[in-house]
């Protein structure tokens, strides 16, 4: 079995340098192209970000664009109308992803419906009862209805709820005692027992 040689970067330096010297003095053959972009790249980019909703893909979006302008560019006549051509090349390569998305969507004769939840816990249920809940408090006297929301809505403790409205404790518990015999012999929650 052979050990592994390692070499140190000096070593290998000299080996790696002619064609890093050779990439520096490679010129482009569009130098008008560089330029192009260098100049129109926020504009462009603006236009590909109202193609889509994800930065990241305008940034590929415009890439894409570019690209297809570069294989173009000895082709394009009129130099003037590059902005018209790299937006059609936006809006036609934004219309071919498009196109080419997985659709999840199929059309079928019956809405599937979905799994009821266990418990039988029906939102729609729950809102009634909600509803009917409110229509009943509001019914009881204004005293009454005080103190059963402090103490089951606010969630405050009998001293707390005696503390709020100025009365003894003793008050709250008779009232709220007389206010939930009300609310028992609604007709309204009465669905719900």
């Amino acid at each position: 079995m052979t050990a592994p040689v390692c070499t140190s970067a000096s070593e290998a330096a000299p080996a790696k340098a002619p064609a890093l010297a050779t990439a520096r003095t490679q010129t482009f053959p569009y130098p008008s192209f560089s330029s192009y972009v260098k100049a129109r790249q926020p504009v462009l980019l603006r236009t590909a970000r109202s193609l889509t909703a994800n930065p990241s893909d305008a940034e590929d979006l415009l890439q894409t664009a570019l690209t297809k302008t570069y294989v173009a560019w000895e082709r394009i006549e009129d130099h003037r109308a590059l902005d018209g051509y790299v937006r059609r090349a936006l809006l036609n390569t934004r219309t071919s992803q498009w196109r080419k998305r997985k659709v999840d969507e199929f059309a079928c004769d019956e809405l599937p419906e979905p799994e009821p939840a266990p418990g039988g816990d029906d939102p729609a249920e729950r809102q009634a009862l909600h509803d009917a809940m409110w229509r009943a408090i509001m019914k009881l006297p204004a005293r009454q209805r005080a103190m059963v929301v402090l103490r089951y809505y606010e969630d405050l403790s009998e001293a707390q709820t005696a503390d709020v409205l100025g009365v003894s404790v003793g008050t709250v518990k008779s009232a709220v005692s007389r206010a939930l015999g009300k609310l028992r012999e609604d007709p309204e929650l009465g669905i719900a027992r």
